[in-house]
């Protein structure tokens, strides 16, 4: 029996541009947040990213990486990357904390950060501000509740 082509379905090449257009369409959305490019990169060409996720590691991989879409979204990481480089360097000097943890929480940052288009380290570091903040009000609202000091009495000092 005749094997026949159906009309409406699309050629290899033709799947290969729209696949590659809608990565690039994402990709565009993702970088007009001005992500860090770390995250950009995750999000876009990392292991789990929509490229992978779309093209796999093999042949359509190869092929989509001769695309106008990858060089564009390749600028665009140079782009990311270019201006974490001109930031000022008279910025406060980082310090690393190591913070263990169940896997479930981490696991849990981590969604919560994909979530929020942001590293791991910007959410925590987030969730720390706002944690500190919480305290410091805290402390403002109950130094403010304190009875005040008894006034002293007017008269003599003692000798």
């Amino acid at each position: 029996m005749p094997t026949t082509t159906s009309p409406h379905l699309t050629s290899p090449s033709q799947s290969l541009g729209h696949a590659a257009a809608a990565v690039l369409h994402t990709a565009e959305r993702l970088y007009a947040m001005d992500p860090e490019w770390v995250v950009f990169f995750r999000e876009v060409l990392g292991v789990e990213g929509i490229v992978s996720r779309a093209f796999g590691t093999g042949e359509a991989r190869l092929q989509f990486e001769c695309t106008p879409q990858y060089a564009r979204i390749r600028e665009m990481l140079d782009t990311l990357r270019s201006r974490e480089r001109d930031r000022p360097v008279d910025r406060e000097a980082n310090r690393v904390v190591t913070v263990r943890m169940p896997r479930s929480l981490h696991e849990a940052l981590k969604s919560e950060a994909a979530d929020r288009r942001m590293s791991i380290n910007t959410l925590c570091i987030a969730k720390l501000l706002q944690a500190l903040d919480a305290a410091g009000t805290t402390a403002r609202v109950d130094a403010a509740a304190e009875t005040p000091p008894a006034p002293k009495r007017a008269g003599k000092r003692p000798r």
